[in-house]
């Protein structure tokens, strides 16, 4: 199950740096998580000083 970030993100950019398969880039208003691409494996999670990625 892929993950997704939610409207806690302050936009830090720790997650995209994290993830080992590059499918988080930098939206509007937050980061965004292609599904399409996440691996699930929850390096941004285990990341994010503000718990905002959360599985889908």
């Amino acid at each position: 199950m892929a993950y997704k970030i939610t409207e806690k993100c302050i936009k830090c950019g720790a997650c995209a740096a994290e993830c080992p398969v590059g499918c988080i880039s930098e939206g509007d208003d937050r980061y965004v998580i292609d599904p399409e691409q996440c691996i699930s494996c929850g390096n941004c999670a285990n990341i994010c000083p503000v718990e905002a990625p959360e599985e889908a």
